[in-house]
């Protein structure tokens, strides 16, 4: 038997490879690192295939700075960079520290070395330019002086994200020569309209792979997608600015961070090969050759700046022992801690139990390709029968939302996602009437392609949601937690219009991921509007919603509690796809929950961190409904079926109970309700702010 891998993620098939000497496993990759896994393997053979390419002719920066007569702006490198006492004061980045500390120990005998072959102003700008600092000013004159001083041919440059692929796109507009139609700037990026087609910056569409006519040379300002991901064959000059936006896992704060971070070496070296494929070319790295002899050999393996509930789970279903030693045999093993965090999660979901087994839930749990509290999301939704929106909901959340935004339009783009929430101040129902408009248009193509024209939308990326959903279906059926295999079963969807279910659902998997809403006093200065409401959460603080949010400039919220699914820190800590919830969701599925007497009042508490009170009547009543609910959930995940609704039997009395509630607390934010059991039931509670804050 052979398995051909050509990406992984884990190590659990490496290690399988042992306890199955009849397995064969042939590994494929143009950056992997060789040396390291035929050690791992016992040394096994090497096959090295060399690819053809034209000579490609490398440039530095102590180059670059002759050719284009630019100066950089002066800044003596210190002893220690001011960001050092922060990352000490946070006890994360000493990877930073160490290899900064590495560059300034070597920087005098490089100026001296440099001294030898270059002139003495350009030694001196080296000398006393900030190399850490991502100078865009620069690259704009080195795309200029290809354009002036070489042969016809397209230019890639590399940027590591969006800001920075918009800041350059606007440096070359606003010089005349790139205005005309000698040129055409195309930018790629992941939120941009498909690899294929792109709008240049002139409004024309075009083809990224297409030649442009004689005398016209095509400019590309792109992400690391270039990298790998697609090939240009007549790119002949690649300017490597040599940043790439990754994504990391910081132990310290347990939250994934996305910054900019100097290339490896193995990517640098594939970059330099997108030049040179049809011709001799040319690759500027836009740093030394000290910075980049002390750049990593090879990126970092996804393993270790990922969260690992999904690999924890999986070493679980395949019954491979504890979760720690097991994965400790990687070849790169991650930080115990980080396996240690990822084992929480997988408690507080409730798929492993004590003895770190897997529960009914967790088993289910593995038989869905997607992160974990994705998957309890669905099961959820499932038994809550809102099943079709809250599948578009968790395959947006695993995969990608549908949304591009070409350059230049990032407002319109705003506001049309702000159209599509139709009051709901939820970016997740904001999904679901973007993928249910999008489905109407779809059965005429000329109105297909206009919707998501006119709402920024990709198509691709909308058919491979619907596609995430179709199998998403047949898992659940297989499981027997549906009668059909078709996302717009009746029976299934009996609730698909109840956003108070969909949020409950949402918050089931969701959970701890939780911010409070603070509102604020006065008008902003420079707006004139009234001030936004401050956000934190229990963990970091205060935090701030994403641009992309359609609640990122909201004034006025309905809740004070926002549901999220995720947060990165990149300048800030931004927290992603939220959405207000009330309390009966938190109540009925966030933490444990208990009854205390706080001042006189009754109080009910979820996880000794959110606080609502409420008549001593009504706080029995809920601790005891929810009781009740986590009996029934339980039995429904050990003997899954589809919901009985009928008011003769238990299960279907209790659901309908929940749903009142949960439906009597929704505030009518554009959402639509089923009737409340008892509408005033909400006015019951108060909320208590956290005493951490």
């Amino acid at each position: 038997m052979s398995v051909i891998l050509y990406k992984f993620k884990s190590s659990v098939v490496l290690i399988f490879c042992f306890s199955r000497p009849n397995l064969k496993l042939i590994l494929m990759s143009a950056t992997l690192n060789a040396n390291m896994f035929s050690e791992y393997f016992g040394n096994c053979p090497m096959i090295d295939i060399p690819g053809f390419t034209f000579p490609v002719t490398e440039f530095w920066i102590e180059d670059i700075l002759g050719m284009i007569q630019y100066r950089p702006l002066r800044s003596v490198p210190k002893k220690e960079p001011k960001w050092w006492k922060y990352a000490r004061r946070n006890r994360y980045r000493e990877d930073e520290i160490r290899k900064e500390q590495e560059f300034l120990d070597k920087f005098d005998d490089y100026i001296v070395a440099m001294r030898q072959s270059y002139p003495e102003d350009v030694v001196n700008s080296l000398a006393t330019m900030d190399h850490d600092n991502f100078d865009l000013d620069l690259g704009a004159e080195l795309i200029r002086y290809i354009c002036l001083k070489k042969p016809q041919g397209a230019i890639l440059m590399f940027l590591p994200g969006w800001d920075q692929i918009s800041k350059m796109n606007d440096l070359l507009m606003k010089q005349g020569m790139f205005r005309s139609s000698n040129y055409r700037i195309i930018p790629l990026h992941s939120m941009m309209p498909s690899v294929n087609q792109r709008q240049a910056s002139n409004g024309e569409a075009v083809q990224v792979f297409d030649r442009p006519p004689e005398g016209v040379r095509k400019i590309i300002i792109a992400t690391n997608i270039a990298e790998t991901s697609i090939t240009i064959d007549d790119v002949v000059y690649v300017i490597d600015m040599g940043r790439v936006k990754e994504t990391n896992f910081d132990l310290k704060l347990n939250l994934s961070t996305l910054k900019p971070e100097w290339v490896s070496k193995a990517s640098a070296h594939q970059r330099r090969g997108r030049a040179g494929r049809v011709q001799p070319g040319e690759c500027y790295h836009a740093y030394s050759q000290l910075k980049a002899d002390l750049m990593e050999d090879y990126q970092l393996p996804e393993m270790l700046r990922t969260p690992l509930e999904s690999l924890c789970l999986r070493v679980k279903t395949l019954k491979l022992g504890l979760i720690e030693p097991f994965i400790s045999k990687a070849l790169q093993p991650p930080d115990s801690q980080a396996i240690t965090l990822a084992v929480q999660t997988l408690h507080q979901l409730k798929a492993l139990d004590a003895n770190e087994d897997l529960t009914a839930l967790g088993y289910h749990l593995s038989l869905l390709p997607v992160n974990p509290r994705i998957g309890k999301i669905i099961l959820f939704g499932a038994m809550f029968c809102c099943l079709d929106p809250v599948l578009t909901i968790a395959a947006s959340l695993d995969f990608k939302d549908p949304f591009v935004i070409p350059l230049g339009k990032e407002e319109v783009a705003d506001r049309k996602r702000k159209e599509l929430s139709e009051g709901s101040f939820s970016d997740h129902i904001m999904l679901v009437n973007a993928f249910r408009q999008w489905e109407d248009a779809r059965t005429n193509p000329r109105m297909e392609e206009e919707f998501c024209w006119d709402y920024f939308l990709s198509k691709n990326t909308l058919k491979m949601l619907d596609n995430m959903k179709g199998q998403f279906c047949d898992l659940l059926y297989d499981i027997g937690f549906v009668n059909s295999k078709s996302c717009k079963h009746e029976a299934a969807n009996r609730n698909a219009d109840n956003h108070a279910l969909i949020k409950a659902a949402l918050c089931a998997g969701l959970y701890p991921n939780i911010a409070s809403v603070q509102s604020t006093r006065g008008f902003n200065k420079h707006t004139g509007r009234p001030k936004k409401p401050k956000i934190y959460t229990f963990q970091d603080g205060k935090v701030e919603l994403h641009l992309k949010s359609v609640n990122a400039q909201e004034n006025n919220f309905p809740s004070t509690w926002l549901l999220y699914h995720t947060k990165i820190k990149s300048t800030c800590i931004f927290i992603h796809d939220a959405s207000p919830i009330d309390p009966y969701p938190l109540l009925f599925f966030g933490g444990d929950i208990s009854l205390i007497n706080d001042d006189g009042h009754e109080t009910i508490c979820i996880d000794n961190n959110i606080r609502f009170h409420a008549p001593f009547e009504t706080a029995n009543l809920v601790k005891d409904l929810r009781s009740e609910l986590d009996k029934l959930l339980a039995t429904k995940i050990e003997k899954p079926g589809a919901t009985d609704w009928s008011s003769n039997s238990i299960e279907g009395r209790i659901m309908k109970a929940i749903t009142d509630l949960l439906s009597s607390g929704e505030t009518g934010y554009g959402g639509k309700r089923a009737t409340p059991a008892d509408s005033g039931r909400k006015e019951h509670y108060r909320y208590d702010r956290c005493k951490d804050w």
